[in-house]
Parts: C-alpha cells; structure tokens; sequence
C-alpha cells in the first residue's frame, strides 16, 4: 500500500493476533495497533482446562505472545486492560477507556477490525454470584480456578454443562482427584454428536466415577456449609460441592458492533461477508463474535473454534491490504479428549440433516475396525458413522469415537469434505501403512468401501432404529457363543461358516435382515444369500451398534 494505513484491532488471542500479524508480514508502512481489556493479548484459551489439571503446569506457557513480543518482532503496539466503549464510524473513531488509570480517549483508524470474542453463559438463577461458581475463559479465570481448590483443598466438584469444555473440565478435574459430577440438560453430553455415537463416552466417564445427571438442570445454587455449595436440580435432586464450573455455552460479544449500528445476524453474531468485511466497508470482525457459513448445510451461525477464527483474521488482514481471499466457511470440525476416549467429528450429523429437512438425500453407515492392524498388538476399535449423500456419493459427515487414532481418520475425512469428495474417492484414497500406524485398508478407505457398496447395489442396508418396526428374519450369524451371550429375542443363528450347509432353513418369502459383531460376517452372509435368490438387508455395524444404541436409549 503507499500511503501508512492506520489499522486499530480491538481483541487479541486467536482472530485479533493472527490479524495483526498477518497484517504486519503483508505491510511494514502499517500503523497497527492492538486493544484488549483484559491482561493478555495473546493466550492458548485452549489448554486452559489443562492448567487447572496441571497438566500444563506453568501458568506462562499458556502465552502465544507477549505484548514485547509483537513490539520487538512486528512493530506492533498492544494495549492491555484498555476497553474500547464506542466506535464513531462517521469520523472513523474509537473511544477507549484505559481501566487502569479511568481516563478516557479516542483514537482514529482508517481499518478497523473488531476480534470480541464470546462471553461465557450465566443463566440468571437464585444463587449463581455465589463464591466458588466459576466459568473457564480466560488466564485469570483458570488461576481462580485452582487457587480455590487448593485453598480449600477440593475433593469435589460440579460441572455444569456437557459440552466441549465441561468435558475437559471433567478430565482435568478428574486428574486433580476430585469426585466430578456433570449436570446436562440434555440427554448426552457432547450434544453436537448424535446420541448413539456418545454412548462409548458415557460409558467410559461412569466407569472412572464421574456421576451424569442427564436431562436435567440447575433450578438454583444455595449456600452450603463453610465455603460448599448447595445446588437444586430441576429433578429436584440436590448436590453439595467444593465450587462449580459453568460450562452451558459461551454468546458472541457484540456489544460493541450493536451499539455501532453494525448489522447482526439471526444466530446472534456479527455479519460479514466473505472478507470478514461487516456492514461498514471500514470494520472487518473476526472470531468467535462472528457469524459463518456452513459449507455443507448452508446454514450461517456462530461457531466459536479457534482454527476457524485464526484463518478469518488473516482473510481480514489480506482484504485490507487489498487482496481478494475470502473466507470458506466451516464444516465444524473438532476433537475432544474425554478420560480415556477421544470423539471427533466433522461435517453435519444426522440430527442437524434432520433438523434442516436434508435427511431423506442421506445414508448413514457404522463401522468398528481397529485403529492399526489387528494382528500387531494393542489395537483399538474405532467407532465411526460416516454420512454421505445417495446421489452421488458425496461425503456430509463422519463421528468417530475410541482410544486412539480417531483424530487422524476424521481429519482425512474433514479434507475430503473440503474437496467436496466422494465415497469412491475414499476407497482409492492412498493412506500411510505399517501395522503400528494403520491398515491396508485403513478405516478411511473401509468406510469408502462400504459406503460404495451401498451406491453400487452390492449392499442394502438396515440400521437398529428399523427393527422394532419390521416383520423380516432377524439372522444372527456369529458364533454360537457369541450368540448366547445377547441377542435379538427373535433372532435366529446360523454362524456364517455353516451358512451354506444351512441355507435350506432360512425361508424365501421373507425378506432377511443379517447382522453380527461389527457388521462385516453379516455383509458376507448378505452377499451369499443374494446371490442364492434371497431378499436381504445388512443391519450396518453390527451387534456392538445396537449396544450404542441401547446405552443412548437407557440413559435417556
């Protein structure tokens, strides 16, 4: 640029930093100039829950960046515990207050970028200012955090809220060695999964002791004995507890821009367009105060990620050096590690293609392999649904949930979404392969596979939620041991290696439902019988599908 634009970014951590850095390596003439009203500009909001662990147990790696830092590397000037009140958009001004000294000031900008962020929820109920209730957003947040329990030396605790941070929370604290109760409105934690894809989650945090309330919620918090507090579920049940994490959500910050008379959207957040421009040619906003784009529903909203909000602050700081970039959207993709599970998922679930009336162009499979080669020791299932479109093939969604290497598998996935790839794409995908690591046919490529299958009209399936509702045979092919140990009340078993010898006793006029373990022995005896003239239908991922299934309806 020739002239020296003056480019004012009100927020740091992701969106705010990695705007301004951006905006630095694209032009040294730039005046730029950083505001944050709290006491660090540039924080891993992330690990925030780790450090209350003390998994990261010093409180300075939680800095990405220092305010000498962006003035030694980038020329960059910050301004910590300074809050901008107002934006005069007419004369391109901003008001600040310093909080430290009450004086007040304005500064003029010919770009001005508003990074916000988002607040964390505090419903309005009896009891919520009390001592010991906490929400986790920022540094000092998390060091109030564990003084309070080392000043009161905690050994219990109330996680309110089973989202993405009420899950970290319950893993940190856990590690602490407090006895960790969540309290969920909902049915499931983790709510932006499907139900059943959660039931491997809450298995594992009722056998490491965490206590679920599930749908229920707070009706109000009491005080209770010395520093404890009282809490009354709507159930009407009541816990006493050493403090309590609020973890029910977090709402965009737009004050700021509303005052401002910048457009807002109907999800809560600030419009942009796909520069992070807003209503004012002048004002670019980033982060999670911003309102995007779904890319495979279409749907805009919030989606408060910090991957999302770091490339949006380098589009803003390219659209205002005058390059053309534009924002993608997103596609929600995300991973949380919960005790000894991870669960990752990408694209839209079923409930939302539900919600959305898009469900009827979908299938859906269930798949369980190993998440490296079975025969080399300490392989792990992997549980996945894989989402794609009967059409074409074109992938919408997958959730996988397990030990280890879940992660890797849906970020594949997530770029072949991006792509806007296919089932058949997947089957050839080429994947590293060494028996530690993965599989010749990776859980990628199988889902590829039989998700092909399907389109191919090699495969019809079923899935559990149908079989209440259907009159066919249910044929159970495992083993006879296998079959003992729980099955359909009205299922018969013939195990798949004495299929053939067996088939004259499965009848012709009636259509055939197959199922086993995982979903693969069944596929097999479909494909047998098919070619013997049967009508049948595999039910997709098996026997340990149904138990997902089952887990989600108990707990519900």
């Amino acid at each position: 640029m020739s002239k020296k634009p003056r480019i004012l970014i009100v927020g740091g951590v992701a969106g705010g930093a990695s705007c301004a850095a951006r905006a630095r390596r694209l032009s040294e003439t730039a005046e730029i100039v950083m505001f944050d009203r709290g006491t660090h500009v540039s924080f891993a909001n992330c690990g925030l829950p780790y450090y209350v662990g003390n998994v990261i147990q010093n409180e300075e790696d939680l800095l990405v960046a220092t305010p000498q830092l962006f003035k030694e590397r980038f020329n960059i000037e910050v301004r910590l515990r300074s809050n901008v009140a107002a934006i005069d958009r007419a004369n391109r001004c901003i008001e600040v207050t310093d909080l430290e000294r009450g004086t007040t000031y304005g500064e003029d900008y010919d770009y001005l970028v508003l990074s916000p962020g988002a607040r964390p929820i505090r419903p309005n109920l009896p009891g919520i200012d009390l001592p010991g209730i906490f929400s986790l957003r920022t540094i000092p947040d998390s060091r109030q955090i564990v003084q309070w329990i080392e000043q009161f030396e905690a050994t219990q605790a109330v996680v309110v809220g089973g989202g993405y941070i009420g899950m970290e929370m319950t893993e940190n604290l856990h590690t602490r060695g407090l006895k960790v109760t969540v309290v969920e409105r909902l049915n499931q934690v983790m709510p932006l999964l499907d139900q059943e894809m959660v039931a491997p989650i809450h298995d594992t945090l009722i056998k490491h002791g965490i206590s679920l309330y599930l749908n229920d919620g707070v009706a109000q918090f009491e005080k209770g004995e010395g520093h404890r507090i009282k809490l009354t579920l709507q159930s009407g049940n009541q816990i006493e507890t050493d403090l309590v994490i609020l973890c029910i959500g977090v709402r965009p910050h737009t004050s700021l821009a509303e005052k401002a008379g910048l457009d807002i959207g109907p999800g809560g957040g600030i419009q942009v367009d796909g520069q992070m421009r807003t209503s004012d040619p002048h004002i670019w906003a980033v982060g999670d105060a911003v309102e995007v784009r779904d890319v495979v529903t279409g749907q805009t909203g919030v989606v408060p990620l910090a991957g999302p909000a770091n490339r949006q602050g380098r589009i803003a700081a390219d659209a205002i050096m005058g390059r053309s970039s534009t924002f993608r959207g997103v596609q929600g993709t995300s991973v949380v590690g919960i005790l000894d599970h991870v669960v990752a998922f990408t694209g839209a679930s079923e409930k939302t293609l539900k919600k959305i009336g898009m469900w009827d162009q979908m299938e859906k499979i269930y798949l369980h392999p190993g998440h490296h080669a079975n025969y080399y020791p300490g392989a792990e299932p992997i549980s996945l649904k894989f989402i794609f479109k009967k059409e074409d093939g074109r992938i919408v969604g997958a959730q996988a949930v397990g030990q280890k290497g879940v992660e890797k598998r849906i970020d594949v996935v997530a770029m072949a979404i991006q792509m806007g790839a296919t089932v058949f794409d997947l089957e050839e995908a080429e994947l590293c392969y060494a028996p530690q690591f993965g599989s010749a046919k990776d859980p990628v490529n199988m889902a590829g596979m039989i998700a092909a299958n399907v389109l191919r009209g090699d495969a019809h399936l079923a899935h559990w939620e149908e079989v209440e509702e259907s009159s066919a045979l249910m044929l159970d092919v495992r083993d006879v041991m296998e079959y003992k140990q729980d099955h359909l009340d009205e299922a018969v078993n013939i195990p798949i290696d004495e299929l053939r010898q067996r088939m004259q006793e499965i009848p012709k006029d009636r259509e055939i439902w197959t199922y086993c373990f995982v979903g693969q022995r069944s596929y097999f005896a479909a494909r047998t019988l098919t070619q013997h003239g049967y009508n049948v239908k595999n039910i997709s991922g098996g026997f340990k599908t149904f138990s997902m299934f089952e887990t989600a309806k108990f707990l519900s």
